[in-house]
């Protein structure tokens, strides 16, 4: 996002921004000690929606996320050698759109990997439920109904008492 400073603005300029903001991705604050407000713009196109890369092939993503990485590279660049201020403040969103598509390539591989082991007795131990340790030690819902033969029997010989109650 780029932030613009505003200054000495009048009461109606400043509702007629806050409508606009409501209306779009634009953010106005304002300072409580002074009349300055700050606007904040997004830069086109910098916007990496994840709906939109999990639409994509995987030479897509590669394509983006090599992309990303040489605009990240030219902002370092710039910010070294003193580049404008809203060059410096791109490198986040550009950090963040690289972590979208790595976080969207990794889910897809996972997605293939599971529906490849949906058949296997043994799946990898990063295809299983992380869970915690307590949950995954815990015995099964077949194993806990589980009977021996000598307790199966007393169960049969001795059922449980019904008693009717009057009301």
């Amino acid at each position: 996002m780029v932030c613009m400073h505003l200054t000495a603005i009048t009461a109606r300029a400043h509702s007629n921004l806050s409508d606009c903001a409501r209306r779009s991705s634009i953010s106005v604050s304002k300072c409580p000690f002074t009349h300055i407000f700050l606007v904040c713009l997004p830069f086109p196109g910098s916007q990496v929606k994840t709906s939109d890369l999990r639409s994509q092939s995987r030479t897509e993503l590669k394509a983006a996320l090599e992309q990303q990485k040489q605009q990240l590279a030219s902002l370092k660049i710039a910010k070294v050698t003193g580049g404008a201020p809203n060059k410096i403040a791109r490198i986040k969103s550009v950090r963040l759109a690289i972590a979208r598509i790595l976080t969207v390539i990794r889910q897809n591989q996972l997605k293939s990997l599971r529906e490849a082991y949906s058949g296997a007795k043994y799946t990898p131990l990063d295809l299983r439920a992380k869970k915690t340790r307590a949950i995954r030690r815990r015995l099964s819902p077949a194993e806990k109904n589980a009977k021996t033969a000598k307790q199966a029997k007393k169960d049969a010989y001795y059922p449980k008492r019904k008693y009717a109650l009057k009301a």
